[in-house]
């Protein structure tokens, strides 16, 4: 037998090549940066809750995926990143809130986004709408905001508790009031 590889033989070892580049795990840099595609839009909603700017809530979410780059090189935990993004972000935005003294409840002002297929009667009911709720929403206790906020984008009951250290039930009972306050205030 020759050491010399055939053609069948090398044409195996390119193939084999081939597979292991193809099932490679994705380098940790781009899973990162496909997280932070996928969740940076939610974190900056959420952080607004806190009264950041949007240059800090900007600075917040830079903060976090540094945070969980750290994490998962070091080999944590990956189970429930989500929930693990949000916990972390709240954690952070409350340090710069605390840090800063700030803390003057939502900073988009969604009350003066316009309705173009609206005819002006129409427009001016959804605008009155609008101002309730947003008024009902700003009213909202600090923690109720919150949960309403993580529930809205996406977050289950127990990962919502666990990133605002609640309980299930306290989680239920905060979302069950604020949207009794919602639905009160839609009906008049």
């Amino acid at each position: 037998m020759s050491d010399t590889p055939n053609d069948s033989t090398l044409d195996i070892r390119l193939l084999a090549a081939a597979a292991r580049r193809h099932s490679a795990k994705p380098r940790l840099e781009d899973e990162i940066a496909e997280l932070f595609d996928q969740w940076r839009g939610s974190l900056l909603r959420y952080l607004s809750t806190f009264g950041l700017s949007q240059h800090d809530g900007e600075e917040v979410v830079q903060e976090v995926f540094l945070s969980l780059f750290s994490h998962l090189q070091k080999g944590k935990a990956r189970t429930n990143l989500r929930g693990w993004l949000f916990r972390v972000a709240h954690n952070l935005a409350l340090k710069r809130r605390d840090a800063e003294r700030k803390g003057m409840g939502i900073a988009a002002d969604v009350d003066s986004l316009p309705h173009p297929a609206l005819n002006p009667e129409e427009e001016l009911a959804s605008n009155q709408r609008q101002r309730r709720l947003s008024a009902i929403l700003r009213a909202l206790p600090e923690q109720d905001r919150r949960c309403l906020y993580l529930r809205a984008e996406g977050l289950r009951y127990r990962e919502v508790g666990e990133v605002l250290g609640m309980s299930l039930g306290s989680v239920a009972a905060s979302l069950e009031r604020s949207l009794a306050r919602f639905q009160r205030a839609d009906k008049r």
